[in-house]
């Protein structure tokens, strides 16, 4: 009896996983926010910022950062540039945004869903700005933020490839006439990693971290919608 309830339990767990599995990229994670935000009032301003954890938290860590402003929250924890480029049309595209705040590539870095190549990062994150500026959104491309170990995957040596993909994010901006935001300079310790200041893990910023980030990306904003 107790090797039939151990089958059962298996085939649970296993069927669980297994619907997980078939919404990889989160597609039914905003679904229904999405649907109840609908288009943006006549001249307004809407901003849509895609990531991942780090964009999440931020809503969830100042609130009021994001009250009363056309500042939409499109952030899910762990994911990879893979998983936000399948979900880009239905969180940023079809909300019709003025301006879109890319803020990604440090899980793929971690290895979240399998090894990653800055190649393959790049390719994603061009990818988003093509589907983005093909269809009328101005394009912010943030900084990878600092890390010298993710608490998660301590094998991971990430600080030669944050500096490089951040050089290629950079440069890509300039050359296709993107807003570069550079987080990263701002954030950074003598280690390479993130200040212990902003961050209680050194990956994901606190209260603190978040006001640095808010007082740049809002220079960002106002920058990209003069263009």
């Amino acid at each position: 009896m107790k090797c039939i309830k151990l089958y059962f339990l298996s085939l649970f767990v296993g069927l669980s996983l297994c619907a997980q599995s078939q919404d990889w990229a989160e597609l039914n994670h905003y679904k229904e926010d999405n649907k109840e935000i609908g288009l943006p009032s006549k001249g307004e301003n809407r901003v849509v910022f895609m990531g991942n954890s780090i964009t999440a938290g931020w809503v969830g860590a100042m609130p009021e950062f994001f009250k009363g402003k056309p500042y939409i929250g499109r952030g899910i924890g762990g994911q990879t540039t893979p998983q936000m480029l399948i979900r880009f049309r239905q969180d940023v595209i079809h909300l019709k945004p003025k301006v879109v705040v890319i803020l990604a590539g440090t899980n793929d870095i971690a290895g979240n869903t399998g090894p990653s190549t800055l190649e393959m990062i790049e390719d994603n994150i061009a990818s988003m700005s093509e589907l983005a500026e093909s269809n009328g959104i101005k394009v912010i491309l943030s900084s990878v933020l600092p890390v010298y170990v993710y608490p998660w995957k301590p094998e991971v040596k990430p600080i030669d490839q944050i500096i490089a993909l951040n050089h290629w994010l950079k440069d890509y901006a300039e050359k296709n006439g993107h807003i570069y935001l550079d987080y990263y300079s701002s954030m950074v310790d003598e280690r390479l990693g993130m200040k212990s200041e902003y961050s209680a893990d050194g990956v994901h910023p606190n209260q603190i971290g978040y006001k640095v980030m808010g007082v740049l990306v809002e220079i960002a904003i106002a920058s990209t919608l003069k263009k």
